[in-house]
């Protein structure tokens, strides 16, 4: 007797026409927010230069093991971005978007991997929210967008603790728990050994662990420790977590960390001195790096990550700790939440606090979020819907108050109303599109036109941008008119100029820049922020101003001195 299908041939249609939607909405998103744009600035404060500047300096000598600023050794971090970006430098040329490249190709390995992670443990449409939800994020389009070490670390731990998920057996392997064996399941017995706790899984999390090292150093090894020792601690998986410390994952660990360090120790002597003790532990227990925060402050820095859909983030966690509090969270959700707090918690105790230091807590909140809105949000569609369009309107009230009172709310950044207030409309738009599609049972819809804003925000910027003077973010600009005015980078000297500014100025020039020590036997070029005190420079020096643009915006000033003969 034969079984005539149930699905129509145009019930198929849609279902593929859905699935191709879906797919390009999810690969226009992932583009947009990681790769769109990633030249539109300069490099905008004192770690992107630097960071540069030792990528070129790698990509240039061939020297792939000692960092060097400056053509000195340089161990703030350890080399997996400058490798990242050395590569990108000779593959597309020195520029920000390349050395940029690494953060977005980092963020966008995280995402997939995390999505992965979402379709194995609650299916298809978890995972289709975490891809539109957590890209679109501040936090994620921010850092992406950063020519620094803290996308790659996060992504590099993100890739770690997807493989301890397997390993702790949070995610079921097919095949494994089938009670009626049969020839299909034998044949692919030695497939799924490959993906077993004891192999695969094993080898990817001493690998990417090991890659986490590289990125920015110890760090990894305490938080994946954190994570995993909770999450066992309230699921009772002792025997699953003490796996990952098996000879496996131990030795991909040791072969992919440690032949840097081993090399860089043989060639440095003092780099462990000064990569451990000076910018890991004093870093974490003194205030020597002069990064001291509130204790409060990564409570706030995760409130603006997660925008636009903090309203959302603050949903779920109201509904979390119901569910918490009468003990209805599942292991995988122990594991989320033990991955997030604890770096939250671990860094809230640091006596430095810098907000990429809880990127790592991003993705595992991204998945939370997806979660939330695809299991609690249809049974509490009017709350979620609520907190939407609350947010929404929020943010459109800052808006008007903005376009109304620019000058006293934004003060010095005035110049950047128009900027500011795009943003505000995105935010706007978002949270509107998401709470009323949802509160009409169209949640499918809701997601993608929540998203939709996001692909009109970056023209509309470049439309923008000509009328706002972002010229003044970034040294670019300064030292292009340098290059237009034929000063050689030898005769300038520089005063009271901020860090961000001089390392820009130095990667832009390629040179490092020396202060102004007042030798008045030989012609130099003085750039200074602000006013430089031209009545007490030594009466036998001439002083002009050569920049109408700088004096104009009366931020930085360029002094011509010559011996008067």
């Amino acid at each position: 007797m034969k079984t005539i299908s149930s699905a129509s041939p145009s019930t198929s249609a849609r279902k593929l026409a859905a699935r191709i939607g879906w797919t390009l909405l999810i690969l226009a998103t992932l583009y947009v927010c990681y790769f769109s744009h990633l030249g539109a600035l300069g490099f905008v404060g004192p770690d992107e230069p630097r960071y540069a500047w030792i990528a070129r300096d790698m990509m240039e000598t061939g020297d792939w093991v000692t960092p060097r600023l400056y053509g000195k050794p340089w161990f703030e971090k350890p080399p997996l971005y400058y490798w990242g970006a050395a590569l990108s430098f000779k593959l597309f040329g020195v520029s920000e978007a390349a050395a940029r490249l690494p953060s977005a190709v980092s963020a966008l390995l995280a995402t997939l991997a995390i999505a992965w992670l979402a379709l194995r443990l609650y299916g298809a449409e978890t995972a289709r929210w975490l891809l539109v939800l957590l890209p679109s994020t501040v936090g994620m389009i921010g850092f992406s967008h950063a020519a620094a070490t803290d996308m790659p670390f996060s992504a590099m731990l993100t890739l770690a603790m997807v493989a301890a998920a397997v390993i702790l057996g949070l995610i079921p392997t097919p095949g494994i728990d089938s009670r009626t064996p049969n020839k299909a399941s034998d044949a692919s017995s030695s497939v799924i050994s490959f993906i077993s706790p004891t192999s695969f899984a094993s080898f990817l999390f001493g690998f990417f662990l090991g890659l986490a090292v590289l990125a920015k150093g110890p760090a990894a090894i305490i938080l994946c420790g954190g994570a995993v020792f909770f999450c066992a601690l309230f699921t009772k998986r002792w025997r699953h977590a003490f796996r990952l410390i098996h000879l496996t994952p131990i030795a991909a660990f040791c072969l992919t960390a440690l032949p840097w360090y081993i090399l860089c120790a043989r060639r440095n002597p003092e780099f462990l001195r000064v990569f451990i003790i000076e910018h890991n532990f004093k870093r974490y227990v003194t205030t020597e790096f002069q990064h001291v925060q509130p204790f409060w402050y990564f409570g706030a820095i995760i409130l603006l990550a997660v925008l636009p859909w903090t309203a959302v983030f603050l949903w779920s966690l109201i509904l979390g700790l119901r569910r918490l509090r009468s003990g209805k969270l599942g292991p995988p959700i122990v594991f989320l939440l033990s991955w997030s707090a604890f770096c939250i918690a671990f860094f809230t105790i640091s006596k430095s606090k810098l907000p990429g230091y809880i990127l790592p807590a991003i993705p595992p909140i991204g998945l939370i979020l997806a979660r939330a809105c695809t299991f609690l949000g249809p049974v509490k569609r009017w709350s979620f819907a609520l907190s939407c369009l609350a947010s929404g309107a929020l943010f459109a009230g800052i808006f008007v108050a903005l376009s109304r009172n620019a000058d006293r709310i934004l003060t010095n950044l005035v110049a950047f109303t128009p900027l500011f207030g795009l943003v505000l409309l995105l935010l706007t738009v978002a949270n509107l599109f998401l709470g009323l599609l949802f509160l009409f049972r169209h949640r499918s819809a809701a997601l993608a036109a929540s998203v939709l804003p996001f692909f009109a925000g970056f023209p509309i910027f470049d439309i923008l941008s000509p009328h706002t003077p972002l010229s003044i973010v970034s040294p670019a600009y300064i030292a292009y008119q340098i290059h237009a005015q034929q000063i050689p980078p030898p005769s300038l000297r520089v005063t009271r100029l901020n860090p961000s500014t001089l390392y820009g100025l130095n990667f832009y020039l390629r040179t490092d820049l020396q202060k102004w020590d007042r030798d008045s036997s030989r012609e130099v070029y003085v750039l200074a922020d602000g006013e430089l005190p031209c009545s007490r420079m030594p009466q036998d020096m001439n002083c002009s101003d050569l920049w109408g643009w700088i004096e104009k915006n009366d931020k930085f000033e360029l002094l011509h001195l010559t011996p008067n003969h």
